[in-house]
């Protein structure tokens, strides 16, 4: 039986994404953009800090009790990104990759999951090979023009705001797990 939460997600995604969605085993995201807002922040030592939704973060681990893996590729290279992908048990974490599809096509290689099995968020033309050869392709409410022209589904929630874990809840909400593991947290 489907939850509220459910049924109203279900019946606001169009009917080809929920059927896609249905089929997802592996979700990979990009970092910058996606993750977070996509603005990059230097400190006066020169270190990088990034600030992550703590909200993308449950997500994340929703979609894990699901049964659904998380990973990330990205074009640069961050400690800060790969401690909070320890924290959350990202796994594959593939960085200071700017071709990404190679780097799908290399975790392909190593991994038992079919590209119709694989979910992908991007927000800039880096991603847009990615998001043209998986199963789901899909892009932030912020993300470029030409990528929202080719992605399967749009988040109504901003990289770095919560996409994450929309894109999370819709997924769950189309395989039916939804109501299971929001019902822990009652």
């Amino acid at each position: 039986m489907e939850s509220n939460m459910e049924a109203a997600i279900i019946s606001a995604t169009d009917q080809a994404v929920i059927e896609a969605a249905k089929q997802i085993k592996l979700l990979l995201v990009d970092v910058d953009g996606v993750l977070t807002d996509g603005r990059l922040y230097y400190g006066n030592n020169g270190e990088e800090l990034k600030a992550f939704d703590i909200q993308d973060g449950l997500g994340i681990k929703l979609l894990q009790r699901g049964g659904v893996q998380v990973g990330i590729i990205t074009g640069r290279v961050s400690v800060l990104l790969q401690r909070r992908a320890d924290e959350l048990g990202m796994e594959p974490v593939v960085q200071g990759r700017e071709d990404k599809l190679t780097a799908l096509n290399e975790l392909l290689q190593n991994m038992s999951v079919e590209l119709h099995e694989i979910a992908f968020i991007g927000d800039d033309l880096p991603d847009l090979a990615v998001i043209n050869r998986v199963g789901l392709g899909i892009t932030v409410a912020n993300g470029n023009a030409a990528v929202a022209a080719k992605a399967k589904w749009q988040t109504s929630r901003s990289g770095g705001n919560g996409a994450v874990r929309e894109a999370a809840e819709m997924i769950l909400a189309a395989q039916g797990k939804l109501d299971d593991i929001l019902a822990a947290y009652q």
